[in-house]
């Protein structure tokens, strides 16, 4: 471990901050994944782009989160404009999502598929530390199943909407409702009471800076670097969204084949909707279990992931392709939360928790979006099939850098 201490603290969050961080997630849960899979079918049956400029289009914001991650990490770990800084990242993102559809050309999309990837590298970071920095690590674990749950039950209702728009109105109302939620978890985030957030426990620290004390962010960063077990947990995370991160994509473009743009949201939409409601429970149920063990659960997602790969080569029935997104459900569901937890755990007492969670989602990030930009070269000149299976073997290797070289991070087994 990076740096451990015996101190705890404990923080009494008001409940006005704890309902409001609850609806920041739920608000958000559409909001930091950006456009997905709907920007494929946008594009795809709407723009009429080939596969492989679908790829470039939806790597950009993979590439630019990349970028931005890591030091967004780090300056969730010195600002205390947490709250802030995330309603701004929020506004970019509607900004993003309107300029795609009112200024449609080829430049302004790909701009705005940029400006959407430096936004979401903020979210991620910034919500585990206000969330920590609420509630303490005494409560992280169950808090942090609850904040997947409720942004799982956010992502469902978008879902729903979005297909029901997509359908019944125009593909393009789906990027005015992802502005939406984006203005409504500007609100959420203002809610929560800056008095109840410790910024010294919201970075890792156990107890706060002395007056006069100097950081050591330098030899903590280089601590981080050559920890072991946070680079082989880096790197499992890396092949693990390597292989995850196009998979839906490309069941959204496989799925948009023939039919009308709007057919192809309500689909999409239906594969969205089961992993979602399949995560709300996981999520739940893996905050409350992740006490006993961190590595078992996450031993799980990531062997369900190669198997949900095989399955979509043995069908080209929708309702099946729709309803083998319940393996996506429990492998994203427990993902969500253990990922934070571990960091956590290997972060403890050296205040660089949102900078290491940083540099481990940028890592996270290149392997997103290199998995888009793979896929659609790889679609391009083979076959769905061939696309699905390769990934399915990187998620194999995956599982195996996870069991063999990853330890077990709770605070019991250390």
């Amino acid at each position: 471990m990076v740096k451990t201490t015996p101190e705890i603290p404990a923080c009494k969050p008001t409940s006005t901050s704890l309902r409001a961080l609850d609806a920041a997630n739920f608000f958000l849960a559409d909001v930091r994944d950006g456009l997905g899979p709907y920007l494929a079918i946008y594009l795809l049956a709407t723009r009429h782009w080939n596969a492989q400029d679908i790829g470039i289009a939806m790597s950009l914001m993979g590439i630019a989160t990349v970028v931005a991650q890591t030091p967004a990490g780090i300056l969730v770990d010195r600002t205390r404009r947490k709250r802030l800084l995330s309603i701004v990242a929020s506004l970019l993102i509607a900004s993003a999502s309107l300029l795609t559809i009112l200024w449609p050309r080829y430049e302004i999309i790909l701009s705005g598929q940029i400006i959407m990837g430096f936004a979401a590298a903020w979210f991620v970071p910034a919500v585990a530390a206000i969330t920590l920095g609420l509630v303490g690590p005494k409560a992280l674990d169950n808090r942090i199943g609850r904040n997947e749950t409720f942004n799982h039950a956010g992502n469902v209702v978008a879902a729903v909407l979005a297909g029901l728009v997509g359908y019944y109105v125009k593909t393009e109302g789906i990027f005015v409702l992802l502005a939406l939620m984006s203005l409504l978890s500007s609100v959420s985030l203002w809610r929560i009471r800056e008095d109840d957030i410790d910024h010294e426990v919201a970075r890792g620290k156990s107890a706060p800076k002395k007056e006069g004390e100097q950081e050591d962010n330098v030899t903590g960063i280089r601590a981080v670097m050559k920890n072991r077990s946070i680079l082989f947990f880096a790197l499992a995370c890396v092949l693990f969204h390597f292989a995850n991160a196009a998979m839906l994509p490309l069941l959204g473009q496989r799925l948009a084949q023939g039919i009308s743009a709007g057919a192809s949201s309500a689909y999409m939409s239906a594969c969205i909707i089961v992993a979602q409601l399949v995560m709300i429970p996981v999520s739940h149920f893996t905050g409350r279990l992740a006490p006993k063990g961190r590595k078992r659960l996450l031993l799980i997602a990531f062997a369900v992931l190669p198997v949900r790969g095989l399955l979509y080569t043995l069908t080209d029935d929708p309702v099946l392709l729709v309803a083998i997104q319940i393996l996506d459900g429990i492998s994203a569901g427990i993902f969500g939360v253990l990922s934070i937890l571990m960091v956590s755990d290997l972060t403890s007492g050296s205040g660089l928790f949102n900078t290491t969670q940083g540099a481990i989602a940028t890592a996270v990030g290149l392997g997103a979006s290199l998995s888009n930009a793979f896929s659609g070269a790889l679609l391009q000149r083979t076959s769905y099939n061939v696309a699905f299976l390769t990934l399915a073997g990187l998620a194999v290797v995956a599982l195996a850098v996870l069991w063999f070289l990853v330890p077990e991070t709770r605070p019991k087994a250390r």
